[in-house]
């Protein structure tokens, strides 16, 4: 009889642990498509020099001229749309192997060579760039990160 209660005690507890397991998972976004963004790139040395004068976020793709979804490549600065649209940075990464673009959708810039998106808001050589498209696209300067957010976006606990 004692073996079935700790049968009965230890599956209930592994319920509850893979229940607050999925708690944890809800809460930081993985049942939302939310993804980490890296703090490292290995291809940081393709940008442009200048990345504080850039196009506007409404300017249209370049090649078929859609009005939105578009990036910006952040080595020539050309505008073309995603993937989404009609693949125009994607066939800009493909041919000139232009890896990383700002999006102006959402201010979120994506590797292509690590596909993965990066967090410009973290990365020194990138922040400028974010700034700039946040300023054109909201009028105003970004909000910035505390330290204690920034550490438990890294998975660090605060005082550790």
């Amino acid at each position: 009889m004692a073996d079935k209660e700790k049968k009965v005690c230890d599956s209930s507890s592994s319920h509850d642990q893979s229940n607050q397991e999925e708690d944890l998972m809800a809460l930081f976004g993985s049942d939302s498509g939310w993804v980490e963004a890296r703090t490292h790139c290995d291809h940081l040395d393709i940008l442009s020099s200048d990345l504080t004068h850039i196009p506007t976020p409404d300017t249209p793709c370049n090649r078929c001229h859609h009005p939105v979804e578009n990036w910006l490549c952040l080595s020539c600065k050309d505008v073309l749309c995603s993937r989404f649209i009609n693949k125009h940075m994607l066939d800009h990464y493909q041919q000139q192997h232009h890896c990383l673009a700002l999006s102006y959708s959402d201010l979120s810039v994506w590797c292509f060579s690590c596909d993965a998106y990066l967090d410009a808001q973290v990365m020194p050589p990138l922040r400028p760039v974010y700034e700039t498209a946040y300023i054109l696209k909201f009028g105003e300067a970004p909000p910035f990160r505390t330290i204690e957010c920034l550490q438990l976006g890294d998975g660090s606990s605060s005082g550790n």
